[in-house]
């Protein structure tokens, strides 16, 4: 047990270490971008499956509500909390629209999409961003792995180059803090 637990904190520091390293430039960029669209009256539409829609859930209720410090309520919305959607979404056209179609009925131009995956080949993920740029939103993905499509086809990539899917999604939610913590001083 103690050879589990050593190594999978060891490989949670290394990534740490990465993203200390390698992203903080894009992340603090990333939470620029969140911040200008806010101030123009834009919202921030986030989404994944499993584990990445809790993120998703938990990043919209650190904007909603607070963070740190007391602020205004920003405007943050999970596509991954509406079942009645989501069923019936992926009843009718299938499970790789459900992020396709909130995003078709709600998304404005100049919105903010993030998209969160740790393989960065979520489909539905993908679709999601491909109306959402024809619409005219901003595209910031979190991905794992090398990244996949999603990588390709994002205005903003932040990558965690791991196939350990739990330390992916452990730097995820610090990166989504980490905007969190950005964005809180500028409101």
């Amino acid at each position: 047990m103690n050879i589990i637990i050593k190594h999978q904190v060891t490989e949670h520091l290394e990534l740490s270490k990465f993203l200390l390293e390698n992203q903080i430039d894009k992340i603090i960029e990333v939470a620029k971008v969140i911040s200008s669209s806010i101030s123009l009256k834009n919202k921030i539409l986030l989404f994944g499956n499993g584990g990445s829609a809790a993120d998703a859930q938990h990043i919209a209720a650190e904007f909603t509500g607070r963070f740190v410090k007391e602020r205004r309520a920003l405007p943050a919305i999970a596509l991954t909390t509406d079942t009645s959607a989501l069923t019936a979404i992926g009843n009718d056209y299938g499970f790789d629209t459900i992020f396709e179609r909130q995003i078709q009925a709600l998304a404005q131009k100049g919105d903010i999409l993030i998209g969160i995956s740790t393989s960065g080949n979520s489909l539905n993920v993908i679709k999601g961003f491909e109306i959402g740029k024809s619409i005219g939103c901003e595209t910031i993905s979190l991905t794992g792995n090398s990244g996949g499509k999603l990588k390709d086809i994002s205005k903003y990539n932040i990558n965690i180059n791991s196939a350990s899917t739990a330390r992916v999604q452990e730097m995820h939610i610090l990166i989504g803090h980490l905007i969190c913590s950005i964005v809180d001083n500028d409101y």
